[in-house]
């Protein structure tokens, strides 16, 4: 089995800063893209960014304001939130692709979801 486990959402003011860490284990071949999804009240899961082979892409909404970094070592992948709005409020979500061990192809696996909710 493998199983992504996300730590570091809360509460924070307009303006101040978060970090989200997300940690994949299990049997583990080969990991590929990892990333953060959100998920607004009342809206549809969105792409937040996603590090893949050395480049990383972010939505436009968050550019130059949040900033996702990979352990490889680790399993890993960490969302850097700065100068937060009350709009990212949401239910935070890490994806990975991920080749299971004996297993061809990768597949998505989806952590719990963490909730960050921006006060103004």
């Amino acid at each position: 089995q493998v199983q992504l486990v996300e730590s570091g959402g809360g509460l924070v003011q307009a303006g101040g800063s978060l970090t989200l860490s997300c940690e994949a284990s299990g049997s583990i071949a080969s990991i590929n893209a990892m990333g953060w999804y959100r998920q607004p009240p009342g809206k549809q899961r969105e792409l937040v960014g996603i590090v893949s082979g050395g480049t990383t892409n972010y939505a436009d909404s968050v550019k130059g304001r949040f900033t996702i970094s990979r352990d490889n070592a680790k399993n890993s992948v960490y969302l850097q939130m700065n100068s937060l709005k009350p709009e990212d409020t949401a239910v935070y979500y890490c994806n990975a692709q991920i080749r299971r061990l004996y297993m061809s192809g990768n597949r998505d696996y989806w952590g719990q979801g963490t909730q960050v909710t921006v006060s103004s």
